[in-house]
């Protein structure tokens, strides 16, 4: 059990540290071929930033354990509103202002339940996942054309990736060794984290969709909830909203979407009939917020973490 435990831990955190270097690495390289910043932060941050969903629901569909694979996507986006926003709303106010956010989360609610519908025969198929794979890369152009045909001062245009990522290495073998080391680390993360998981479900006798959607959910949401921890901690908070909305998208389309193009991927009927909804309900909840340009404060963001909470404990 200590194995098990040390095994998914030490892997959350390898996964943490392998998609920082990833994503370095690959802004470093891009910097280098002189890419826009626009398209390095649409393309290259916003993939590299979901690299460690990406190689947990790989690994978790390849190894055979799809309900880790669904569950960690599921769970991520339940947690990137409940937790992610409802946490950081504790230290300062979260104002929806932000020219964008309505028309971004109007797109996520489509995803939702695009995804939804796909699998309510209980398997998400190559040709669900080609579809949704497309429409993120119709989504993600149509961000770019968007952002070039905006003025200058519009609100809407894209801050600066160097915010979320850091300053990326510049000399060629730095770049290489950033590259290299977070190839190489990640799928060796992912396997730690999976097997560590799937052996604390198995000696506890639990699902491995409800380690999924709880345990690998939420290690693999530290980095949102770090950065968007940091942001209200420098009273900036209200960036955590376009983070939480563009990761979503991102771990719908882009995760299940690859991950779907691999390998048909069977999704639990207590996800189809519970968590799912779930996840569409704390969808519709941000989107409300959007909408109506909710403040989020201490009262709205308290209640998010005790519904978020009762979802933990509901689960197991």
């Amino acid at each position: 059990m200590l194995l098990n435990i040390g095994m998914l831990v030490g892997g959350l955190v390898l996964l943490v540290f392998a998609g920082d270097y990833l994503v370095k690495g690959a802004v470093g390289l891009a910097e280098k071929f002189d890419i826009p910043p626009l398209i390095i932060g649409l393309t290259i941050v916003a993939f590299g930033t979901s690299a460690p969903e990406l190689v947990i629901s790989l690994d978790s569909a390849l190894s055979g354990i799809p309900d880790i694979a669904v569950g960690n996507i599921v769970g991520s986006n339940i947690a990137n509103v409940l937790l992610v926003m409802g946490l950081p709303a504790l230290i300062t106010a979260i104002h929806a202002n932000q020219r964008g956010l309505s028309r971004n989360v109007a797109i996520l609610l489509v995803f939702t339940l695009a995804f939804m519908w796909m699998i309510t025969d209980g398997m998400l198929s190559r040709l669900e996942a080609a579809i949704l794979f497309a429409g993120l890369v119709l989504y993600i152009a149509a961000q770019i054309v968007r952002a070039r045909s905006k003025t200058e001062g519009d609100t809407e245009l894209p801050s600066d990736y160097h915010d979320d990522v850091g300053e990326a290495p510049t000399q060629a073998s730095k770049i290489a060794i950033y590259l290299i080391g977070g190839l190489v680390l990640l799928p060796v993360a992912a396997h730690f984290t999976v097997d560590g998981a799937s052996g604390i479900a198995r000696y506890f006798g639990v699902s491995d969709a409800a380690i999924g959607l709880t345990i690998v959910a939420i290690g693999t949401s530290l980095p949102e909830l770090a950065t968007s921890f940091m942001a209200a901690w420098r009273k900036n908070g209200d960036v955590a909203l376009g983070n939480i909305i563009g990761s979503n998208i991102f771990n719908i389309a882009a995760i299940m979407g690859i991950t779907g193009l691999i390998i048909n991927v069977p999704v639990a009927e207590t996800m189809i009939a519970y968590d799912m909804w779930v996840m569409l309900a704390s969808s519709i909840v941000l989107a409300a917020i959007c909408f109506a340009r909710v403040t989020t404060g201490k009262i709205l963001g308290g209640a998010m973490l005790v519904a978020y909470l009762a979802y933990i404990i509901s689960v197991f």
